[in-house]
């Protein structure tokens, strides 16, 4: 393979899931998978992906854009985006969120 390809296809490139940390699980039982596919600067660019289920997270400084599935994610002052494919979404280091998937959810992150 070419180097300069990164991923013949983001949608289905083939991601590990392990167990979200149960510390954070609210319900369900989610998995999340991860791939960088390099880095650009001091800025990695990846997939990532995780199974239906709810959970909270601690955020990066990171920018992403919803490839498959669909959820919403919620901020801790209340606001609530709904993701789904195409929607583009920034993320503050430091922000506590929680992420309800209904169908496996897969984005292009830039942190």
């Amino acid at each position: 393979m070419d180097p300069r390809l990164r991923s013949a296809n983001a949608l289905t490139h083939p991601l590990e899931h392990t167990a979200y940390q149960a510390d954070d699980v609210i319900s369900g039982e989610p998995t999340v998978g991860s791939h960088a596919l390099g880095v650009v600067g001091e800025v990695e660019v990846g997939l990532w992906e995780m199974s239906a289920g709810v959970a909270r997270d601690t955020e990066v400084d990171e920018v992403f854009v919803v490839l498959s599935g669909a959820g919403s994610v919620e901020f801790e002052d209340g606001e609530v985006i709904e993701l789904a494919p195409g929607v583009v979404v920034a993320l503050a280091a430091g922000e506590r969120t929680v992420w309800s998937i209904t169908a496996p959810l897969r984005k292009v992150y830039v942190a």
